[in-house]
């Protein structure tokens, strides 16, 4: 257990006394709200959370969208004037339109305190030196675990603007003992190790916290890291740039995501009916950021399917916040239907990643005869000598799992696109 934390009913508390606060301060001055919620005949007093979940609207993403067209370039989601705003961000725009995004001073430091939690539960402290292996864009993860970094008193060291094999140097040449980036590129990072020759046992990361994909909690993954980072255990962590940093890994569960319920309020819904799903089912995970005031976000649906635990009794860590199995199982926008079975890209990444044999891979996606049908292409790694072998398997592994004949053809080593940020391995024809 680390340390006490508090209780079910003081969170629950303090969520109910800073959403009345947030939802005071939107109206009248923020005009999205204001309208929205008018518009509904929604009054903007909240009598319990769960009047909160039965009287408020979600918000989508297309209606934020929609808003920032009609009025650009940042749209009417603003609580006070432009001059009290001073960070710009926008959303990668993988799953469509860029969103833009303005914070005040007061909600980005209220923002940095939910990073602070995250290397908290990782055990990263001022006497560690943390490399950022990313270029700095305009998505605001990368710039918020810098900031949070250095007012933990940790070395922050940039890792934009250079090529990997770089990165690694500056790595074991700096001794940084934390690395962050996404999964995918923690695995890029190794590849190049063993092409360039870098031995990682030179290395002294001992703290890998991942983000920007599901990959983080997906088992396969995990031990693949494992293995090609001595020494190194991994953390995973999620974020949106509409919200900000939301969860971490469970300190004493592999694969377990707590959110952060000191600033922000979650609810599980199932994407079809818009109701909370039944105790420890899947659904799409809502949130309302408590802190956020200058560009708030009310019932939010972010599109993320999770699977939240509901036993009534804390985590073995000792935490009362809400714990999410298997970290982010996949995004609704993600799901296929591929004859009747529904496919998530982390349940091929863990077929895939259940072998070391597969250097990179393409899933691909195509409709022949109105029927939706899904291919993969791999790489073997340079050391599997029968391929064949390798190709068999991991059909029979897609059958077993997924109930499914999914065709997998052989590319040579390198041909298949590398990815330092998002990886976007479907293709859809």
């Amino acid at each position: 257990m680390v340390g006490p934390h508090p209780s079910r009913a003081v969170i629950e508390a303090s969520q109910l006394e800073q959403l009345r606060s947030l939802v005071a301060e939107l109206f009248p001055a923020n005009a999205f709200y204001t309208r929205k919620l008018s518009a509904a005949g929604i009054t903007f007093d909240v009598g319990s959370l769960e009047d909160f979940s039965e009287r408020f609207p979600f918000t989508t993403k297309p209606e934020v969208v929609e808003d920032q067209r009609v009025h650009p370039p940042f749209g009417t989601n603003l609580t006070y004037p432009l001059d009290r705003y001073t960070r710009f961000h926008q959303t990668s725009g993988t799953t469509g339109i860029p969103l833009r995004w303005l914070d005040t001073p007061e909600s980005w430091e209220w923002m940095l305190e939910s990073w602070a939690e995250v290397y908290r539960a990782t055990g990263v402290t001022a006497s560690d030196r943390i490399y950022f292996a990313f270029s700095f864009g305009p998505f605001l993860g990368f710039w918020m675990a810098f900031e949070a970094g250095a007012r933990l008193g940790a070395l922050c060291i940039p890792g934009g603007g250079v090529g990997s094999a770089a990165r690694l140097c500056a790595i074991i040449d700096n001794s940084a003992t934390v690395l962050c980036c996404t999964p995918t590129y923690a695995l890029r990072l190794a590849e190049v190790a063993a092409q360039e020759q870098i031995d990682l046992r030179r290395a002294r990361v001992k703290t890998i916290i991942v983000a920007g994909e599901p990959g983080g909690s997906v088992p396969g993954i995990r031990a693949r890291l494992a293995a090609l980072w001595p020494g190194a255990r991994l953390f995973d962590h999620h974020g949106m740039t509409e919200v900000g940093p939301v969860t971490h890994e469970c300190p004493a569960r592999p694969g377990v995501l707590h959110v952060i319920e000191s600033a922000y309020y979650a609810e599980v819904i199932d994407p079809g009916t818009q109701r909370a799903v039944a105790p420890n089912q899947a659904g799409e995970l809502v949130l309302t950021p408590l802190g956020r005031t200058g560009s708030p976000l009310l019932r939010y649906r972010t599109g993320d399917l999770v699977k939240a635990e509901q036993n009534g009794s804390p985590c073995v860590c000792g935490r009362n916040d809400l714990a999410l199995v298997g970290g982010i199982l996949g995004r609704t926008d993600d799901m296929i239907v591929v004859r009747g079975v529904n496919v998530y890209p982390s349940a091929v990444e863990e077929i895939l990643h259940a072998t070391e044999s597969v250097a990179e891979y393409r899933v691909r996606i195509s409709e022949v005869q109105s029927l939706i049908e899904m291919s993969i292409q791999i790489e073997p790694r340079p050391e599997c000598t029968d391929t064949a072998a390798l190709v068999e398997r991991l059909e029979n592994s897609f059958q077993a799992n997924l109930s499914l004949r999914v065709p997998v053809t052989l590319v040579p080593f390198g041909t298949l696109p590398r990815f330092e940020m998002k990886a976007r391995r479907w293709v859809r024809e």
